[in-house]
């Protein structure tokens, strides 16, 4: 396995709308594993492929406590999504920024494993946001697009400042 590189805002391939995975193989099998390598050493609870530039539609996620139930979710499809949650998202391509975002308190999704048998999802709480936020990187959303534009130039604020203050020392 190997750690991928993730990308940060503004990078523009960010923007980019995943395609849909056709081949599964020992190939898919191997990006899975180092996806799942490269979220629990950055320690998030969620990747998208296409923050490590691979623009396919790929996600893994692990919201349990001890990290031992990875979800990988391969050409997911929201299905029917329910209620609204105001939760704190963070973001591996944001690092060290959070915001509150309004998303869908539960919601159900099909999708494929690695091996391409389908499976359906349901998910609520946590785990919902987590896979939302997921689905929007693959989209070529990234979560400040949910803030007003004040609330999100001032989060780009405080990014510039963290990266100009990490240059310095």
């Amino acid at each position: 396995m190997s750690l991928l590189p993730i990308l940060e805002f503004p990078d523009p391939r960010l923007r980019t709308r995943a395609e849909p995975v056709t081949a599964f193989d020992a190939e898919l099998r191997q990006f899975v594993a180092d996806m799942l390598e490269t979220m629990y050493t950055a320690n998030g609870v969620g990747l998208a492929a296409t923050q490590v530039n691979v623009h396919r539609r790929v996600l893994v996620a692990d919201m349990s406590d001890d990290r031992q139930q990875p979800l990988v979710l391969i050409n997911a499809q929201l299905l029917e999504k329910e209620g609204s949650q105001v939760y704190q998202e963070g973001c591996l391509s944001f690092p060290g920024l959070y915001a509150d975002v309004t998303r869908a308190l539960k919601v159900r999704v099909r999708a494929q494993d690695v091996d391409g048998n389908e499976l359906v999802v349901e998910a609520e709480g946590p785990l919902a946001v987590c896979i939302q936020h997921e689905l929007d990187h693959l989209d070529g959303k990234v979560f400040v697009d949910y803030l007003s534009s004040l609330k999100r130039a001032l989060l780009l604020k405080r990014l510039d400042k963290q990266r100009k203050q990490a240059a310095s020392a």
